[in-house]
């Protein structure tokens, strides 16, 4: 063969290279932009229904690509990614401290928002493939999947399904929340009369992780008794933790009892209150954790709160976590 065919031949094949990385390159920067959206909680108009769920809960995505959440909710969140075999921080900590926004995420290090709330956003990139778990460091119960495929494998999804899923499961989660709310089965299994439900809920499930619905009100929390009866609070909900909180708010985190509060026998916490002046709090009224195997057994949750109401008076309360939510009552003694 000639010199001068070997020397086109050789131009066009190195051409057709040149265009071939271009091409590549091309499409590996439309991959790096790819930026998909999904939900962070959800409530009703009164905010009493929250769901403590990601919307979706599980996202397949290409390396190179971010997520941006929004959160919808008036209840805090946060996105977490721990790394492999972290132990799990207190939220307000972070990881310490809180990540940059946007933030990426690999595995090798923990990213973490703080709490956010309706309104706010945060982007995480992903950088390489891998699967990844998702958690909200405030609801233990509340998790999701994030696969990121490489470039050259096929995505099952696209955005569409994504928005779709997420409003059927916001409205599932949302609808059980009411029915939950309105059933015959909330009233709590108390030893004293008469009794208040504090708060309500129920986990559940999908493929890529677990989700809380939770009715944060005091259910008949308006009651009338007489003087010198007791009223006894349960927490029915299985992941959130409420108070019962009356007079002086404590400063955050709210979890100690005050000092006037004892242990019944059943490991009950019991406070008296003797005038709409006085002040007492429960701490968290909360389930134990779930059992684990391979953890040690955790130890039984403080669910009951019961207070002792001596005179007459009207004697407004609320839960110091979520009153801002709404959860609030009152009990009105009568002599």
């Amino acid at each position: 063969m000639k010199r001068s065919s070997i020397l086109t031949l050789a131009t066009v094949a190195l051409a057709g290279f040149i265009a071939f990385t271009f091409t590549i390159a091309l499409s590996s920067a439309a991959h790096a932009q790819m930026t998909w959206q999904a939900s962070v909680g959800a409530q009703n108009d009164s905010k009493g229904h929250q769901a403590l769920a990601f919307l979706p809960n599980e996202i397949w995505i290409h390396a190179g690509d971010s997520i941006t959440w929004t959160f919808d909710a008036d209840e805090i969140h946060t996105v977490t990614f721990l790394k492999a075999h972290q132990q799990r921080p207190p939220f307000f900590v972070g990881c310490p401290g809180f990540s940059s926004n946007p933030a990426t995420f690999d595995g090798s290090t923990c990213v973490t928002t703080p709490p956010l709330i309706k309104g706010q956003t945060f982007t995480v990139n992903f950088p390489v493939a891998g699967n990844f778990k998702l958690t909200c460091l405030v609801h233990p119960n509340m998790t999701g999947t994030i696969h990121v495929f490489n470039l050259s494998q096929e995505l099952p999804h696209g955005q569409a399904f994504y928005d779709q899923r997420a409003a059927d499961e916001r409205q599932d989660l949302l609808l059980e929340a009411i029915d939950r709310d309105a059933g015959s089965d909330n009233q709590p299994n108390h030893s004293h009369s008469p009794g208040v439900a504090a708060g309500i809920g129920e986990v559940a499930a999908t493929a890529g992780g677990s989700e809380t619905i939770s009715v944060m009100r005091f259910l008949d929390g308006n009651i009338q008794i007489h003087a010198g009866q007791t009223v006894e609070w349960t927490n029915l909900d299985p992941a959130t933790p409420h108070t019962i909180t009356f007079g002086n708010e404590p400063a955050p985190p709210f979890d100690p009892p005050s000092p006037d509060v004892t242990l019944d026998p059943d490991g009950a916490r019991h406070a008296v209150i003797r005038s709409p002046s006085d002040s007492t709090h429960s701490g968290f009224i909360e389930a134990a954790p779930q059992e684990r195997t391979g953890l040690h057994q955790a130890r039984l949750g403080v669910t009951r709160f019961r207070i002792t109401f001596p005179n007459a008076g009207t004697f407004p309360y609320i839960c110091a976590i979520h009153d801002e939510l709404g959860m609030k009552g009152t009990v009105t003694v009568l002599p």
